[in-house]
């Protein structure tokens, strides 16, 4: 399932439910409802940087006044999610009983978990 978008502004956590848009031949800064994709030169923001942000000195900031609320989830992501439950649910198969060799003869490969070491050909 694809993770929600995160704030842009270094080290927070939070979910992002604003884009932060420059217009720079307007010398303004356009904070408004998250876009529906992530697009380059813009930032997606938390609630709380989205309400604080501040422009330069000489510029505008133009600000969605509703509430900024997360996206909906997509049809993608509950299909995601339907099929990572399915997947959750699924019977896990009986492993095969290991050889009772000692792990150091020869070409043995040895197993931990769901993954295999092999030893490399001398």
């Amino acid at each position: 399932m694809r993770s929600p978008r995160r704030c842009s502004r270094n080290g927070c956590p939070r979910q992002a439910v604003a884009t932060l848009t420059y217009v720079y031949n307007e010398s303004t800064a356009v904070v408004g409802p998250l876009a529906a994709f992530a697009e380059p030169h813009t930032y997606d923001l938390c609630e709380p940087h989205a309400r604080s942000l501040t422009a330069p000195r000489g510029w505008d900031v133009v600000r969605h006044e509703g509430e900024f609320e997360p996206p909906p989830p997509t049809t993608d992501d509950l299909v995601a999610l339907a099929e990572a439950v399915r997947e959750a649910a699924r019977p896990v198969a009986p492993r095969p009983p290991e050889d009772d060799q000692p792990a150091h003869q020869g070409n043995q490969t040895g197993r931990r978990g769901h993954l295999r070491v092999i030893p490399p050909n001398h």
